[in-house]
């Protein structure tokens, strides 16, 4: 009875909970155990990126300077400057896969590399923040809008 009991128990533990977290791992050993498996699997398209926002699998982390931001923004994920993400990591969940993003790749990719080795799974994304405007356009902007329930925000009041 003891062992039937251990056994559901881990099972339940292995299985149904949902944990993407791994351990924090050193630069040096994220780089000496790269591999084509890696190479392939810590890259997004913005094609892939919307069914896991909208499955809640996943969270954007835009990596862009403030002043980026306050220019053209998204209008759903996180915005964390690539410079203060590692004194907020408390704001990203460890049971999601985090994709990191600015206008193309180069810092999505050291934010991407970063989270890995504080133990997130992260990935970047690949086609970058000017690509997933291009791809939410129309239908698939108003999709992701309901499927997320992004509310619109209020019309700038004239003067």
């Amino acid at each position: 009875m003891r062992n039937a009991l251990f056994g559901m128990m881990l099972v339940y533990f292995l299985f149904a909970t949902p944990c993407l977290a791994k351990e924090e791992m050193s630069l040096e050993a994220y780089l000496t155990g790269f591999d084509y498996e890696e190479r392939s699997e810590m890259k997004m398209d913005s094609k892939g990126l919307i069914p896991l926002l909208i499955s809640k699998k996943a969270v954007l982390v835009d990596i862009r300077f403030p002043e980026e931001v306050a220019a053209w923004r998204i209008g759903f994920g996180l915005a964390i400057p690539l410079n203060e993400l590692p004194g907020r990591l408390a704001e990203l969940p460890k049971d999601k896969i985090i994709v990191t993003a600015c206008p193309h790749k180069d810092r999505a990719i050291i934010a991407m590399t970063y989270l890995k080795t504080q133990g997130y799974e992260a990935k970047y994304l690949a086609d970058g923040l000017v690509s997933l405007t291009e791809y939410l356009r129309g239908d698939q902007a108003r999709d992701l809008a309901e499927a997320i329930d992004l509310k619109e925000p209020p019309l700038p009041s004239k003067p």
